[in-house]
């Protein structure tokens, strides 16, 4: 059988621990062997990193701005334990965070829903896809410890030698200072991709914040999504019959778990962050949640929305058995070889990538899967496998 042929390259990220083991398992068995993989490949392990101070994960979104799409296997963000562990330099930056700061983008995340695994919150009918604002807030941060009794003030210079300058806090004693910033023109990027992400989903948009607490910061979001829908996207939106409405994020809360889900619902960054995680945990599992990041002038980067499973990697280094679903990782591939066919103009690549999902939860739904589907699912002929195995079980029915 001759392989599915590509016409211009996909931007490949290597990530780290037990999802790096996975990667390349998934390209040998599920990829390799029915497309002609073209990539552009970048190391986004923790150790090259280091080697290059982090410009290898400036080099990759470059390089997804200048080939459109990107897929990412899951990174380590260092803490000072891992510093110690891997001997670096500094304690480097999220790289999701440097790659969502260069491309501007929304992340999109939502559950991949199979039979036999009920989502936890009885309600739930639908998926609940949560868009994440990719920038600021506390991922672009300054933070300082302030040693003694002192004065923090926000301090703003502009060019022409104006100040504004407010009082944070006066300490009498030690504490911790953080600021954090956002800009017009990453809110109304976030706000434009959530209205055309419905509109093409022709599902309702939430958006939550806390304005009422943050009267200027979080009152900003709101009004600027408020604006742009009013003057370009509310007739689409009653035309295709969708709802936008904006709500606390406490509110929020509330509704999704009341909600037989089918919506979009719109977070900043670290509510996003949160929010989908709980999520992603309510209808199964991490390892079953698709997450794309998408760029105002519509670039692309997929990956897992979940961690690199240290817990496992350490258990594969003894050489002990693991089993670990990889699920999201090969609906990363899936999602970014598809949207690669679509951009090409390659309905066969677009084709595959559909073989590729419909082999995946064909395997859970026949009873094999891995260790954390196995005590979630109701399937009475249910089997637990381990990683590979659970490659093999996919790339023969893909085949």
């Amino acid at each position: 059988m001759s392989k599915i042929q590509m016409t211009t390259p996909l931007v490949e990220m290597d990530g780290d621990e037990m999802t790096r083991i996975l990667w390349q398992a998934i390209k040998e068995k599920l990829l390799l062997p029915f497309v002609d993989l073209k990539c552009e490949y970048y190391d986004l392990g923790l150790p090259y990193r280091d080697q290059t101070n982090d410009q290898v994960t400036v080099d990759a979104a470059n390089a997804i701005k200048k080939y459109g799409v990107g897929v990412k296997c899951a990174t380590i963000t260092p803490n000072a334990q891992r510093v110690e562990e891997y001997k670096l330099k500094e304690m480097w930056k999220s790289p999701n965070g440097t790659l969502r700061a260069m491309l501007d983008g929304t992340v999109f995340r939502a559950p991949v829903v199979v039979k036999g695994i009920a989502p936890s919150v009885s309600t739930w009918q639908k998926p609940i896809t949560l868009a994440r604002h990719a920038y600021g807030d506390v991922y672009k941060n300054s933070e300082l410890y302030v040693d003694g009794a002192a004065k923090a003030e926000l301090l703003v210079t502009y060019p022409d030698g104006r100040t504004d300058r407010k009082v944070i806090h006066e300490f009498t004693d030690s504490g911790i200072i953080q600021g954090v910033h956002n800009t017009d023109k990453s809110i109304a990027s976030f706000a434009r991709a959530c209205f055309n992400y419905a509109l093409s989903l022709k599902q309702d948009l939430w958006f939550s914040t806390k304005d009422t607490i943050s009267k200027i910061y979080d009152h900003r979001f709101k009004d600027i999504f408020a604006e742009i829908y009013e003057t370009e996207y509310k007739e689409a939106f009653e035309a295709a019959g969708i709802e936008y409405f904006y709500t606390l994020i406490d509110d929020a809360v509330a509704r999704v778990i009341r909600s037989k889900g089918g919506f979009i619902w719109a977070c900043k960054n670290y509510d996003g962050d949160v929010m989908s995680d709980m999520v992603a945990t309510a209808f199964g599992s991490l390892a079953m949640m698709t997450s794309v990041l998408v760029s105002p002038d519509g670039k692309y980067e997929y990956e897992a929305a979940h961690g690199t499973v240290t817990r496992h990697y350490y258990k594969h280094l003894k050489g002990e058995e693991t089993s670990t679903n990889s699920v999201a990782t090969i609906f990363a591939w899936s999602g970014a070889l598809r949207k690669r066919g679509e951009l090409d103009n390659l309905p066969e690549l677009c084709a595959f990538a559909d073989r590729l999902e419909a082999s995946t939860l064909g395997t859970i739904e026949d009873g094999i899967m891995t260790g954390d589907l196995y005590l979630l699912s109701t399937l009475e002929n249910k089997k637990k496998v381990n990683s590979l195995e659970f490659l093999d079980a996919i790339a023969a029915k893909l085949a």
